[in-house]
């Protein structure tokens, strides 16, 4: 299964906006191979080939299953929107077929991305598919198979995409912008930009909401009496699974992740997973998700085959209450930046921020990812401790550092948003002739 993914990266916008000279075949390299062309032609028919690019193929199930996601995430109706989708259609066929050029470029110069970078973009994307979607079952409906299934289809297209996006960020990397090319783009296209949102420079501290040590125990020694029951061969492993496990996207298959790679679970999850001899059951081990008794089913060099039951421990109203308590008195005692940061440094539980003080540099509070924040930052003063912000992640301390009024783009006032927005544009008309240029070295066609 493919996936049409948006990512903000210049890739796709430099591949998808290739003027006419450089989406179409190099007509003078097909006349070379024009015999070579006939004979390939019934085969195209016969084996689903949409395009040929050197020595790769871009099949006819890649475009359409790529045009399909690209339909559920743009919200078109098949029905009403036939001409809209025509033209996705030719895009995504370029796109790709561009892609593939990057991709062998970058083979000849032997650029490579880890395992790892591959299963963190393809969580990232799945998270983005269900919370599109609504729920892990309307993705599932949306793409067609069960999610884990998607996970290995698509675990290699990912991998291409990274190889691609990482080649072009090296090539563009030397791509600079003068004071005077910012003038010049800003005259040219100030009528265009869009006004500027006001952003808020911010920093935060998180509380996270946890069970208590009593609901914990209560947790493992229910995973203990899980095991003991398939041990005695009362219940099998599927069998519990699907009944209690609490990972929707492996319960209704018995707790099955399939073949996972070494280096692509969480430390503790892996570190006993990978440990464990087939047809042995491991003792309840600690993520950040919760508590497992894991199987491993099948070992293959570093694959293994493995299932799980995942249990988290509930949260009582006495931890939501205690936590609430904890995060005013942190409040109370950060009366200044300075005792604010040392709060941070101690108390929050957001590993990611807690280095950079809790900072989470300028943000729209409109679009950022926590709506909470949007529904509070404009009646926060700025330099005070704020809150505490209740959201899913848990409670926020926030405190507002400095606050840039939003409206139509000047240099004054947006020099550095529209100096971005220059640079982008320089990069991404040097990308796109780039690829003109490497598209000479390899034989294209592309079938109607």
């Amino acid at each position: 299964m493919k996936l049409f993914i948006a990512i903000s990266f210049f890739s796709l916008s430099c591949l998808f906006g290739q003027n006419k000279e450089a989406v179409e075949a190099n007509t003078s390299f097909d006349e070379l191979f024009q015999e070579k062309t006939k004979t390939r032609n019934h085969m195209q028919a016969i084996d689903g080939v949409a395009a040929v690019v050197g020595e790769r193929v871009v099949l006819k199930s890649d475009i359409n299953q790529t045009l399909a996601m690209a339909i559920f995430q743009q919200r078109l109706n098949p029905q009403k929107d036939l001409s809209k989708i025509e033209n996705l259609k030719k895009e995504i066929t370029k796109s790709i077929v561009n892609r593939k050029v990057v991709l062998a470029m970058a083979e000849l110069d032997s650029v490579e991305v880890s395992d790892k970078e591959v299963d963190r973009a393809l969580d990232q994307q799945v998270d983005n598919i269900i919370a599109q979607a609504g729920s892990e079952e309307a993705a599932e409906k949306a793409i067609g198979q069960p999610l884990r299934t998607f996970r290995r289809e698509y675990w290699y297209e990912i991998k291409d995409m990274l190889i691609t996006q990482k080649y072009q960020q090296t090539l563009i990397g030397n791509v600079s912008i003068s004071k005077k090319d910012v003038k010049l783009f800003y005259k040219t296209y100030k009528d265009s930009i869009p006004d500027f949102p006001t952003t808020i420079k911010l920093r935060h501290l998180l509380l996270k909401v946890v069970p208590s040590k009593k609901q914990e125990n209560k947790t493992v020694a229910f995973l203990e009496d899980l095991r003991k029951r398939i041990l005695d061969k009362k219940n099998t492993f599927e069998e519990l699974a699907t009944q209690y496990s609490q990972d929707p996207g492996s319960k209704t298959s018995g707790g099955s992740l399939g073949f996972v790679r070494r280096g692509s679970l969480v430390t503790p999850f892996e570190a006993v997973a990978f440990t464990l001899g087939p047809g042995e059951i491991s003792r309840p081990v600690k993520t950040e998700f919760g508590y497992h008794i894991i199987e491993t089913q099948e070992v293959r060099g570093d694959r293994i085959r493995v299932r799980h039951i995942l249990m988290s421990a509930p949260v009582t109203d006495a931890d939501e209450s205690n936590t609430y308590k904890k995060a005013v008195t942190i409040k109370d005692s950060s009366t200044t930046i300075s005792l604010f940061l040392d709060m941070i440094n101690n108390h929050t539980m957001d590993e990611q921020t807690k280095k950079s003080g809790g900072s989470l540099g300028w943000i729209n509070p409109q679009t950022y990812p926590v709506p909470e924040f949007g529904a509070v930052l404009g009646k926060i003063e700025k330099g005070v401790c704020a809150g505490p912000v209740r959201s899913e992640l848990g409670y926020h301390l926030l405190w507002v550092e400095s606050i840039k009024s939003g409206g139509s783009a000047s240099l004054q006032t947006h020099w550095n948003e529209v100096e971005a927005l220059a640079l982008n544009k320089k990069k991404t008309l040097w990308f796109q002739g780039w690829v003109a240029d490497a598209r000479k070295n390899f034989f294209i066609h592309i079938y109607k």
